[in-house]
């Protein structure tokens, strides 16, 4: 089956990466190399186990261009696009309140480019705290495997000041300033309700 981006750009799947840590980084750093989507969705099942928070990554919505029906039992998709979503990658219920969030990462070492965010998010997000839910971005520098919570009122002053003319990202400086470090654990992974809960008293 052949999956396209909205720009009309083919999506293919690239080789596994190889474990490249020796056995003594792997009994360390336990699940190094997941992605951050891998280590947030481990960590909403461990959430919706323990009675926490209901949390779901929402599926990319995908638009069929083409199907073989040779018989309706058997039909198969031939082509098909990622549309681009609508709102953001998360959302769900914890303690009562709605919580709406975003997670990006980059490779780059000394700033946080705004393009990794559509218009369309930063729409949504600001519907979000206009109507008194929880939303903000969970920031993964690759290289250096650090993790930042930055909460959405925040995140506007940045896109604002791109909007106006200003830089197209984020310093490294201006995220530790205002956002708030999530460290590797192992159960949950990534805890960023422990901060959510410390910040909004829940």
């Amino acid at each position: 089956m052949e999956f396209n981006y909205p720009n009309g750009r083919k999506y293919r799947v690239g080789p596994p990466k190889k474990n490249t840590h020796n056995v003594k980084n792997s009994i360390t750093y336990g699940k190094r190399g997941m992605t951050l989507e891998e280590d947030l969705n481990e960590t909403n099942l461990y959430y919706l186990s323990q009675g926490i928070a209901v949390i779901h990554k929402k599926p990319t919505p995908v638009q069929i261009v083409q199907v073989d029906y040779k018989s309706r039992s058997t039909a198969v998709i031939k082509e098909a696009y990622f549309r681009q979503a609508s709102t953001t990658d998360y959302n769900g219920v914890f303690n009562g309140k709605h919580i709406d969030f975003e997670a990006k990462e980059t490779q780059n070492s000394t700033s946080f480019p705004l393009k990794n965010f559509h218009e369309h998010q930063i729409n949504h997000m600001k519907n979000v705290l206009n109507h008194g839910g929880i939303t903000f971005v969970i920031l993964r520098f690759a290289k250096t495997e650090e993790i930042y919570l930055m909460e959405g009122q925040d995140l506007m002053v940045y896109w604002d000041r791109m909007k106006g003319g200003g830089r197209k990202s984020i310093t490294k400086e201006e995220v530790i300033a205002c956002g708030h470090r999530i460290e590797y654990g192992f159960h949950p992974r990534i805890d960023y309700l422990k901060t959510i809960r410390h910040l909004y008293s829940l």
